[in-house]
């Protein structure tokens, strides 16, 4: 994990907030546009973590590998749960269910920085 990368993800799950923000401000349901939006993050997140466990197997830094991993991970499962809901809530809230869901990406992506850095462990 490294800066590029970290901050790639906050960007692109930003955006997606950012578009599903959109939605809710227009009073707007869950739509295809925003699933295609969750589902490219998606695609990120899982190179993110294959490519986070290979770092993690072959660093000689001293990194809290369980809790780094359990970051990526974390990261991962909270997309797909945000479509879920988002999709059965008919309302409005379905997008702002996602809103939330993807700042808390945006935000797990730091914090797992810190972690590979090993700074405010």
């Amino acid at each position: 994990m490294n800066d590029p990368i970290a901050y790639g993800v906050l960007v692109v799950a930003v955006a997606v907030a950012a578009f599903a923000g959109w939605h809710l401000w227009r009073d707007l349901p869950f739509s295809n546009p925003l699933f295609y939006a969750v589902i490219v993050l998606e695609l990120v997140l899982l190179a993110v973590l294959v490519g986070g466990v290979v770092a993690l197997t072959t660093t000689s830094r001293d990194v809290e590998g369980g809790l780094f991993v359990s970051y990526l991970v974390t990261m991962v499962v909270i997309p797909p749960a945000a479509v879920l809901w988002g999709i059965a809530e008919k309302s409005r809230w379905g997008s702002g269910v996602v809103v939330v869901a993807m700042l808390s990406v945006a935000v797990l992506s730091l914090r797992s920085l810190q972690i590979w850095k090993g700074t405010y462990v």
